[in-house]
């Protein structure tokens, strides 16, 4: 009669013990996170960058117009950290409303440190 594969054997020379069952637990580690930034460029108007960043980051007006002045002085700012997909999804939104509207603003994301 054939042996039934859920019941442990009773041979001691037998390697499938399932007397070792352990309930283990995988580990979840957190997300990596990815920094969304806006670079500066001499042609994308401040009103346009404004938008951008009231549509597709959820910005107040006051929080849109900091962040545009401190990418037009600084050349670059992080406009929000996300997970992997976000992150790329927010990079492909902002850089195909800019394409439709002619304009060559520059939107990246990099790993957070």
């Amino acid at each position: 009669m054939p042996q039934d594969p859920f019941v442990m054997s009773d041979n001691p020379g037998d390697d499938s013990d399932a007397s070792l069952l352990v309930d283990t637990r995988p580990k979840t580690e957190r997300p990596k996170l990815y920094k969304v930034l806006l670079l500066n460029d001499d042609y994308t108007p401040m009103e346009f960058v404004v938008h951008i960043l009231e549509q597709f980051f959820g910005m107040t007006h006051a929080q849109s117009f900091e962040i545009m002045l401190t990418v037009h002085k600084k050349g670059v700012a992080v406009v929000g950290v996300f997970s992997h997909e976000i992150a790329e999804t927010k990079v492909g939104q902002v850089m195909d409303f800019a394409r439709r509207h002619q304009h060559p603003l520059q939107c990246t994301m990099e790993k957070e440190e």
